[in-house]
Parts: C-alpha cells; sequence; structure tokens
C-alpha cells in the first residue's frame, strides 16, 4: 500500500457516493440496534429496490447518531445540497412515508430538528464520523480521510516530531486521571528495551457510560489508525485493545476491522512502504471493574488474576511482561489523527488553559437527552444538563448531576456554572473520570445514591488490600443502617474517617476514589444524611425507613 493507492480507494468511494443523491443512513450502533434498527435498514433497502430508485439512493447502516433516548435514528443526506433530516423513533411503519418525503418536505413529526441544542451546541473530533460511515467498510474511512495521518506520520515525520505535536496539543488522557498524554508517551519513547507494547484500555465500566463502546462499534479504524501511529511514535510494534466480553458488537467491529486493514497493509509489516511493523491483537476482559486500573488490566492480558500491584515501576518503563508499555483509552486513541491532521495548535486552540480540545460524554439518567455528546472542554454542566440535555422531565427539579462514575461525585445545583474540564470538576470534589455523567432530579435519595456507588465497588474490589476489601464492606454496612434507619449520628462520623483512610491507604485508583460518592453526599446533602439518622425519614421517599417516607 502506498499513498497513491489510498487515494485512489477514497477517489473511488466518494465517486460511487456522488452517483446517489440520497442517502438514507439508519444507526446501527448498540442502542439502536436494541430497538430494530436492523430490521429497518432492511425494509429500506427493500423499499429502494421496490421502487426502482437504486440508481439515485440508497441505504446503508451507520454508527450512532448521537440521541439515544429517541432511537432508533434514521438520517436522510442530500449529497448535492448538503442537507440532513434526522428522524427519531422511526418504525418499519413510517419506512414508507419517510422515503415518500425525499423529493419532498419532512415527515414533521418524526423530525428533529438540526438547529435543536442536543445537534447544534456540540463540537465533534472523536464523533465526527458518527452517522456518516458505514463501520464496516474500511473504504469509506479512507474517503473521509483515513489513514492518511498515518502515512503522514511514517513518511514525513520522525518519531520525535510525532511526540512534540501530541506534547504541543494539550492533549490528556480521556481514561479519566487527565495525564499529559505527550509526557506518557515520551517516557515510554525513551525506556529502553529490545520489545515495547502499546494497549488501548477499553474496559469500561462506569455504570451508565457507553463512551468507549460506541467510538468502536460506530468508527473502529479511528482507534486502530491512533495505536499505530503511537507504536510508530514510541518504538512499539505490538498492540492489544483489552475490551470487556460485554461489547459483542465492538469486538465483532473490531475484528472486521483488524482483518480490513492488514488486508490493506495499513496494518501488519512494512506499513506503506516503510520498516515500520505494527499488529493489533483483541483481549477480552470478563467485566471486572478493577481491570479498568492499568496494573489490574496487565495482569489479565498475561493471563493471571486481574490484581493491581503497587506503583513504582509504572507500565511506561514495567508493563507487560515486564517490557515498556503505552496504555492509553479508546478516546485518547481516537483524537490522535485528528491533531496529525489539523495539527497542535488547531487542537490546542480548543477547549481551556489546562483542559485542550473536547470531551465526550454519555449522560444518561433523569434527563430528558439521553445520549452521547461531545463539547469543548470546559462547557458548563449548566449547558451540558439544560440545552444539550434538554432539561429534566415530566416537570421535576433537578437535584445533582454525577460525574466519573463510582470513583466520582454528585455535583448539586448551585455548582451548575462549573466548567467541565478537569481541575473545575476535581475542586468540587468530583472527576472528569472517562465521560460518564448522570443526571438525577429530586425524586432521588442521596444517601441511597451514595450506598448503590459504595455497593458497586465493593461487588468489584479485587481483594486484595485491607482498605478497599474491608473498609468498603464496613461503608455498605453503615449506609445500610442509615438508609433503614437503624443508623446514628456516630455512623455519619465513621464513614467520614473511613473516607479518609481508605482514600490514603489503598493500593489502587478503586479503593481510594471509591469514598468520594460518599463525600460529596455528605459534604453537599448533609441534611439528606442528618434527616435518616435524627428523623428517621428519607425526605425523598425511597428508603424503606421505620417511620416516614415511603419505599
Amino acid at each position: 500500500m502506498n499513498f497513491e493507492e489510498l487515494h485512489e480507494i477514497a477517489k473511488i468511494e466518494n465517486e460511487k457516493r456522488a452517483q446517489f443523491e440520497y442517502s438514507i443512513n439508519v444507526c446501527v450502533a448498540a442502542g439502536c440496534m436494541s430497538c430494530g434498527s436492523l430490521e429497518l435498514l432492511t425494509s429500506f433497502k427493500k423499499e429502494i429496490e421496490r421502487r426502482g430508485i437504486e440508481n439515485w439512493c440508497k441505504a446503508k447502516g451507520v454508527g450512532c447518531l448521537g440521541l439515544c433516548s429517541a432511537g432508533p435514528l434514521v438520517s436522510v443526506q442530500r449529497y448535492d445540497q448538503k442537507s440532513e433530516v434526522i428522524y427519531k423513533s422511526v418504525t418499519l411503519d413510517n419506512v414508507h412515508e419517510i422515503v415518500d418525503a425525499l423529493t419532498g418536505e419532512p415527515v414533521g413529526r418524526l423530525a428533529c430538528s438540526k438547529e435543536m441544542s442536543f445537534f447544534k451546541n456540540q463540537q465533534k473530533i472523536v464523533l465526527e464520523n458518527f452517522g456518516n460511515i458505514d463501520p464496516e467498510k474500511i473504504e469509506e474511512y479512507i474517503a473521509v480521510g483515513g489513514y492518511e495521518p498515518l502515512y503522514t506520520v511514517l513518511r514525513e515525520m520522525s518519531p520525535a516530531n510525532v511526540i512534540e505535536q501530541i506534547v504541543k496539543s494539550g492533549l490528556r488522557g480521556r481514561g479519566g486521571g487527565g495525564y499529559p498524554t505527550g509526557l506518557k508517551w515520551t517516557t515510554v519513547m525513551k525506556a529502553s528495551g529490545n520489545q515495547k507494547y502499546i494497549i488501548c484500555n477499553a474496559d469500561e465500566g462506569d455504570p451508565g457510560a457507553f463512551m468507549d463502546r460506541s467510538v468502536l462499534e460506530s468508527d473502529p479504524h479511528r482507534v486502530l489508525e491512533g495505536m499505530a501511529i503511537a507504536g510508530y511514535a514510541v518504538g512499539a510494534d505490538k498492540g492489544f485493545i483489552y475490551v470487556r466480553a460485554e461489547y459483542p458488537l465492538a469486538i465483532r467491529r473490531l475484528k472486521k476491522a483488524i482483518t480490513q486493514a492488514e488486508q490493506l497493509g495499513v496494518l501488519g509489516r512494512g506499513i506503506f512502504n516503510t520498516p515500520f511493523n505494527f499488529d493489533i491483537k483483541l483481549r477480552l476482559g470478563a467485566g471486572a471493574f478493577v481491570c479498568g486500573e492499568e496494573t489490574a488490566l496487565i495482569s489479565s492480558i498475561e493471563g493471571s488474576r486481574g490484581n493491581p500491584r503497587p506503583r513504582p515501576p509504572y507500565p511506561a518503563e514495567y508493563g507487560l511482561w515486564g517490557s515498556p508499555t503505552l496504555i492509553n483509552n479508546v478516546e485518547t486513541f481516537a483524537n490522535i489523527p485528528a491533531i496529525i491532521r489539523n495539527g497542535s495548535a488547531w487542537f490546542a486552540s480548543i477547549g481551556t488553559e489546562k483542559s485542550k480540545g473536547t470531551k465526550v460524554f454519555a449522560l444518561a439518567g433523569r434527563i430528558n437527552n439521553t445520549g452521547l455528546i461531545e463539547v469543548p472542554m470546559g462547557t458548563t454542566l449548566r449547558e451540558i444538563v439544560f440545552n444539550i440535555g434538554g432539561g429534566i422531565p415530566e416537570g421535576s427539579k433537578f437535584k445533582a448531576v454525577q460525574t466519573g462514575g463510582p470513583s466520582g461525585g454528585c455535583i448539586t445545583s448551585d455548582y451548575l456554572d462549573t466548567p467541565a474540564d478537569y481541575e473545575s470538576l476535581t475542586k468540587l470534589g468530583s472527576i472528569m473520570g472517562s465521560g460518564g455523567m448522570i443526571v438525577m432530579d429530586d425524586t432521588s435519595c442521596m444517601v441511597d445514591v451514595a450506598k448503590f456507588f459504595v455497593e458497586f465497588c465493593m461487588t468489584e474490589s479485587c481483594g486484595k488490600c485491607v482498605p478497599c476489601r474491608d473498609g468498603s464492606a464496613q461503608m455498605y454496612h453503615l449506609l445500610s443502617k442509615i438508609t433503614s434507619g437503624e443508623g446514628n449520628i456516630n455512623d455519619i462520623h465513621m464513614l467520614e474517617k473511613l473516607s479518609d483512610l481508605i482514600n490514603n491507604t489503598s493500593l489502587c485508583g478503586l479503593g481510594m476514589t471509591m469514598p468520594n460518592p460518599v463525600v460529596s453526599t455528605m459534604h453537599f446533602f448533609k441534611d439528606e444524611y442528618l434527616a435518616h439518622v435524627h428523623d428517621k425519614i428519607c425526605p425523598a421517599g425511597v428508603c424503606n425507613m421505620k417511620r416516614g417516607g415511603r419505599k
């Protein structure tokens, strides 16, 4: 494969597209597929064939269109006018009228306005190909510039030049820690060792999070390309994607993407007729939340139980099978091709002073527009919840938003104008995390919410260290007492002491951050804890108390 051949593939694919006036794009990501979108796609293809309009209209499957709460979603694109209509909650009964409307007015009751804040107020980098390309066809990825950045780095840039671009971009790891990506790459590049590895952490375990899954399902080649660029930069020729087995669609599309990339020669040996070799293999996780921690993940890939180990040494120097290993998550790698294509200055111009670029969030919970979004770093929580997210349904009142999953914290309405960036969320006792964002209304009991996340972490603890293993069980016991009406003020004091102890003595990030939901809810909703222990009532009416409240 050379650049001329790559360009020819893109040219042929774009010429094929230009033959059609209309394209009916049906979302075939997991959310819409669960609502029957594959049957919809088949029905659209049959209807196009029945009408004999195959010469100017086609139907194809595409990646996630974002507004998951309104699925199945169908996008009708008119290429010559560069216009698009997105239809929501489409059923088989709607197929005929949507095709009828191609040359007339859109079906109003089904159409989403492109001006609605959910679509209008986003800025897409990682998600730029979602809804436009078929994730199972490498030719469509190449047609929108795919693998050109890999060609650029292999033929025109040195490894040091590549890392310099990543450093200048200000990209930070999107897996939760926010560690500077360029600095991590530099460490691995400088580490001594004949063998180095790249690992993509796709073990997305936070409740309510589906960012990485959607990227792998909707644009898998983007992640493969980002990993290959990283391999060239740090001197690695082997990569692994560690993905949980609960993502069968993502796994199937990754396998297909890897095979296609190998067949075209953009993965494997002598990529673009250079000395650079790079292979990618999949490793399936069994769903252990702790394997999202990098040393536990490495242990799992090696075939051992997924237990964390003390650091240092860090994986950048002593990782997979004792070799220097670069670990980034899905979203981090998905940013790399765009940075190479558009330049570090372009990426650094987006976001805030210390948090550059965009962030993908999974909006879930009590919010009207549940789905996948991408916004510039620093976008306020108010903008995300009430404009893009459409606010709280059924006339309820906003109560809190949790960021960072089980390791994060709950943020109240007083802080809705806080920018969603690493530093601002940390100041409030929460974290950015991988991008899960769960919205709660006034029907939520914050003590019960804290108990839910502590129970999750207790169940997912590997049990290796005492503070996490026994501390989480003790915290869950205390919260259970409080929510059942058997707690007292000393239990609250004990929760505070345990939170500090577990945070400062646990072996890995799971234990260190496990108390965060408890700490943040006790800080912002202390009155609810006191109502449970003093008045024996649950203000939200959620907990089964001895007196007051309702189950």
